[in-house]
């Protein structure tokens, strides 16, 4: 019987991975027509930042926590949330939710790359494959004329690969810092920050605030489905599948997440979906799949950069 029932809760965790971090991008993209990106992102993580918070408190975890660790846990947040997610936010404002999903895809190139220059790690042979596959794949994405025929999304393609790389450094930062021993409560400390930090942004960007009762429904739905599944049930059933299943099989999602995001965006808003754009996606993602699949003992990345 429990055999049945911890089964039935992987196959649930991996659908939460798989299909609500893949809509993350179109829930954004929906969210970004109305509402200003910093303040929607800083709405955002300053709810999931204090319902983490009692979440944690409620399974009685401490959150006490070091000023050296509060510290690395602002800087993580910097590069996942603040630019790497908040500016990601901004930019789908010029460019279709599962282009940018597919951009995003790129980030264990950018990692390989960035391990290679800190700690001077060669390459093995699958990653290099995945490394050649991966910048052929997304040189026929973004050398499409239909999709990048404007500057604002040129700008847009060129300040998502900005925040891949962001999210890419963090990645690195975190495997070596010294951040509270609860997952839960690191998170929940860098969302505070976050929501804190983009508060003062987007007022300092005058961007226009606005009553939630005064969103559509589409934002409102949008919002609420970010907030409560892309952030705290996703999040909860990653970790969930650390301790339960081997860490290649959660590393799925990073090639899982794009080709969930781009049908859902052609489906529900209509985006392009060119021959080029799906030939251009098969060999981006299996060059991930290359990087990811590869034998390596590696700290998880923290995966609050997710959009």
């Amino acid at each position: 019987m429990k055999a049945n029932t911890s089964k039935v809760l992987i196959i649930l965790a991996f659908f939460s991975i798989y299909i609500i971090w893949g809509s993350t991008y179109l829930l954004n993209k929906i969210a970004v027509t109305e509402l200003a990106p910093f303040f929607l992102a800083s709405i955002r993580f300053s709810i999931a930042g204090v319902l983490m918070m009692i979440i944690a408190i409620i399974m009685k975890q401490k959150l006490s926590i070091s000023k050296k660790q509060f510290l690395n846990a602002a800087i993580a947040s910097f590069f996942f949330l603040i630019y790497g997610n908040g500016v990601f936010v901004w930019a789908l404002k010029y460019v279709d939710s599962g282009f940018g999903a597919l951009i995003a895809s790129t980030q264990p190139l950018f990692v390989l790359f960035l391990m290679r220059l800190i700690d001077r790690k060669p390459m093995q042979k699958k990653s290099l494959i995945g490394v050649f596959l991966g910048i052929f794949g997304m040189y026929l994405l973004i050398s499409q004329k239909e999709l990048t025929a404007s500057e604002d999304s040129l700008l847009g393609i060129f300040m998502i690969l900005t925040c891949v790389l962001s999210w890419s450094y963090g990645s690195v930062f975190v495997s070596k810092a010294d951040l509270h021993k609860s997952f839960l409560v690191s998170t929940g400390y860098q969302m505070l920050v976050a929501g804190f930090i983009l508060c003062i942004g987007s007022l300092g960007f005058d961007e226009p605030w606005t009553s939630p009762l005064d969103w559509s429904a589409n934002v409102q739905y949008s919002m609420l489905l970010l907030i409560v599944f892309g952030g705290i049930v996703a999040f909860t059933a990653f970790n969930f599948l650390l301790k339960n299943v081997s860490t290649e099989k959660v590393s799925t999602s990073a090639y899982v997440n794009p080709v969930i995001a781009l049908l859902l965006g052609w489906y529900f808003l209509d985006e392009k979906l060119t021959t080029q754009s799906v030939i251009a996606s098969a060999i981006l993602l299996t060059g991930v799949y290359f990087i990811t699949s590869r034998k390596r003992k590696v700290k998880n990345v923290n995966d609050a950069s997710k959009p």
